[in-house]
């Protein structure tokens, strides 16, 4: 199903990754340490839950690459799931939603199977078509584009957008011989958390300029700028570790991640604005929900994976 041999590089880079965790449990205690009167229990479960999410995609992606794609088609159901549970849904649309939930497995048995030809038009042709067929046939019409739209919009978010990340381990290793497919996702997801957590601290310390105020207030141009810059300059240095990209490659890989991470952010965003909720659920403590946390890989992975495609494979 795939070819797979762990290589060094994958081995320190997750070395790099679980001494960075390290370092900011030792920084969160110092300052709580120094600082006792001030509440550090949001970045304590913020951190753990970073330590168990870290610590289970190292290991998935070590062991077995299988492994890994079941993660990621979990992952997806997780985020469908949720999704489903915010927007409001008709009651005649219930057998609907079994369909876009068998559009999972079925998605990412194409990854399994390495046939990039059917997994690039599955969701965004056939379950196009399919979904509201099967909503014309039970005879509802009314609130039928609301439906169809917010059904396929979810799928295409959470599952087709996603699983373009699963898809690295599929790749033939040729097209990367330093790591293979598996360096290529851990060098996205990595660098797409790492964009996150940057254009927080940044906005934090230096935000002044709102960007978008009325679809997340908490977003300055600063921040924006400094992750960009700063995960640019991350993605230039990581890159000769984990993928086939020059410098101008992983340049502009860095700036296409930090940009597209921020619209994933912000698309999220917008759907909680609309809906008057501040987090998509309490799965993961100190985050929020599972689409708080892939919101920006719903945009990075497609984009990314395109242009390393289009340039390697």
């Amino acid at each position: 199903m795939f070819e797979w041999h762990i290589k060094p590089s994958l081995l320190w880079a997750s070395a790099g990754i679980i001494l960075l965790l390290i370092l900011g449990t030792v920084i969160i205690a110092f300052l709580s340490h120094q600082n006792p009167e001030k509440d550090f229990s949001e970045l304590r479960a913020r951190l753990r839950s970073w330590w168990w999410m870290a610590g289970i995609f190292i290991l998935a992606m070590l062991i077995d690459p299988v492994i890994s794609l079941v993660l990621f088609g979990f992952l997806s159901f997780l985020a469908l799931k949720e999704y489903l549970s915010l927007i409001p849904t008709r009651r005649a649309d219930r057998r609907v939603l079994f369909w876009a939930y068998l559009a999972i497995p079925v998605q990412y048995y194409w990854i399994g199977i390495a046939w990039y030809g059917v997994f690039i038009i599955f969701i965004p042709i056939y379950m196009f078509l399919l979904l509201p067929i099967r909503m014309i046939l039970i005879g509802e019409t009314e609130g039928f584009l609301r439906a169809a739209g917010t059904l396929h919009w979810g799928l295409m978010t959470t599952v087709f957008c996603l699983s373009h990340a699963a898809y690295f381990l599929a790749l033939p290793e040729e097209g990367n011989p330093i790591a293979g497919g598996a360096g290529l996702l851990l060098f996205l997801v990595f660098l797409t958390e790492f964009n996150d957590v940057s254009q927080y601290v940044w906005g934090k310390l230096l935000g002044k300029h709102k960007i978008i105020p009325k679809v997340s207030p908490n977003k300055t141009w600063e921040g924006f700028l400094g992750g960009l810059v700063t995960t640019t300059l991350l993605a230039a240095l990581v890159a000769p570790l984990l993928t086939p990209l020059i410098l101008w490659q992983s340049v502009f890989a860095g700036v296409l991640i930090a940009s597209a991470g921020f619209f994933g952010d912000v698309s999220i965003s917008a759907l909680k604005r609309d809906l008057a909720i501040k987090d998509s659920g309490n799965l993961l403590p100190g985050h929020g929900g599972i689409l708080d946390r892939v919101d920006s890989l719903t945009y990075t992975a497609p984009l990314f994976f395109h242009f390393v495609y289009y340039l390697h494979y």
